[in-house]
């Protein structure tokens, strides 16, 4: 008789129980408590690189890269500030406190930005000499908090960012534990050392849009009605939200999509909570178009912005300007894989590393510690910036001069097509190769 054939049935892991979820669940199990963290949503989404530009050919005619200009400045606060802000390159640095980051990262900010002429933001926190002193154009945090807040330092402010959200966590506070909070942080913020402090989620003194209109004609009044006021808003109902910023007296609006970074929160919030940054464009557009004020109340895009494409990408979809944190952050030397021996040690590894509320960062980027931060070089960490930056501007100008565009402001949805459905439906251009728009009954 010949022996009967065994057998066996392949393990096959559960798509909704993966390993990482059923780590989470041992995680939760045993400490009770939920996981905190740093950076952005680590789920794919929908994103820039689900859309392509459509460059010029026989039906369009494009720019000789070595011989045509592109221009690529941008005035924020044309609407009401007596004294607008003229950036050279329409990518800023989004805010970004002392306190989660040190003074030398502050610094190096500031330095990075200034040598190519655009803008630092402080975040939660206050202003410190350190990115005042190197920042030609610093735009002040006003948030929920109040941390540092005072009205000299709004004073010396190029703009003031009226803060309703962030897009990693619209609708919920940022944290700063204990170990990061150093007599100088607790000083300027007001707090006793080492004590964990959660940020809040809302104003103290307005409950709504009506009241924020009172709160922008006091911070005009405190400026003598010099500075651009920016509303910052986390995307969710960007497109209600933006209609009410500009009602309420803003100058330029901010939107953060669910890609931004954090210093700290919930990573439930961070990748459960919000829309991607590619959705809230149209959005925001939309509604500043139906208010006739597109263009005149500018709009600046943030949350996961990488290379030029994303920036090329942003303005072609109606943005002025965008915002970077997380890959400035990069740029100064976050999560370098020269400190992989170190990263893994804490449990980590290069690229991945997110516990920046611990203020262990090896790199010395994200911590008060000095003997970390003593490895942060400022100089050097601001010229790494300048450099990304600079190549940030060379790549959109590229695309559009391929797209025939002597302003990067000039690029426009025609300009743009998707390869997904999705991503033509969330960005409202056509799928590739199509002329329809999902949504419409255009084909």
């Amino acid at each position: 008789m010949t022996e009967k054939k065994k057998y066996t049935t392949v393990p096959r892991e559960s798509a909704t129980f993966d390993k990482l979820t059923m780590a989470e669940i041992r995680r939760a199990a045993d400490t009770g408590i939920y996981d905190i963290r740093g950076a952005g949503a680590k789920r794919k989404l929908p994103h820039f690189d689900d859309l392509l530009f459509l460059g010029a050919s026989m039906s369009r005619y494009p720019l000789e890269g070595y011989r045509e200009k592109c221009n690529t400045s941008v005035t924020l606060g044309t609407r009401f500030a007596k004294k607008p802000i003229t950036i050279d390159t329409p990518v800023t640095i989004a805010g970004m406190s002392f306190g989660a980051l040190s003074a030398y990262a502050k610094e190096a900010l500031g330095r990075g930005a200034s040598a190519v002429g655009t803008s630092t933001t402080t975040g939660d926190g206050g202003m410190t000499p350190e990115e005042r002193g190197q920042s030609s154009k610093l735009v002040y945090q006003y948030l929920p908090s109040r941390y540092g807040m005072n009205p000299d330092d709004l004073r010396k402010a190029d703009a003031i960012e009226v803060v309703l959200g962030q897009g990693a966590k619209p609708g919920g506070g940022g944290m700063l534990l204990g170990q990061k909070i150093t007599e100088r942080v607790a000083q300027m913020r007001t707090l006793p050392m080492g004590v964990d402090q959660r940020s809040a989620c809302r104003h103290p003194d307005w409950t709504g849009p009506d009241d924020l209109e009172i709160k922008i004609k006091e911070l005009r009044e405190i400026t003598d009605w010099q500075v651009p006021i920016y509303i910052k808003v986390g995307a969710t109902r960007t497109y209600y939200d933006v209609k009410l910023a500009v009602k309420a007296g803003a100058d330029v609006i901010v939107v953060d999509g669910m890609q931004g970074g954090t210093a700290a929160t919930q990573d439930v919030f961070i990748e459960h909570v919000g829309i991607p940054t590619m959705a809230a464009i149209p959005q925001a557009v939309q509604a500043l178009q139906e208010m006739g004020m597109h263009r005149k109340v500018q709009l600046i895009v943030s949350g996961g912005i990488r290379n030029g494409a994303d920036v090329a990408k942003c303005m072609a979809l109606g943005a002025d300007a965008v915002a970077i944190g997380t890959a400035a952050l990069v740029a100064l030397g976050d999560n370098d894989p020269k400190w992989e021996e170190e990263y893994q040690k804490l449990g980590s590894t290069a690229g991945a590393y997110d516990d920046w509320h611990e203020g262990r960062d090896p790199a010395g980027i994200s911590t008060q510690d000095p003997e970390l931060m003593k490895r942060f070089d400022p100089v050097e960490g601001g010229r790494r910036l300048a450099n990304y930056l600079r190549v940030l501007t060379l790549e959109a100008q590229t695309l559009a001069r391929a797209c025939g565009k002597n302003d990067l402001r000039h690029l426009e949805p025609e300009d743009l097509v998707a390869l997904t459905v999705e991503s033509a439906a969330m960005a409202r251009v056509p799928l590739a190769g199509t002329s329809w728009i999902p949504g419409t009954h255009t084909f």
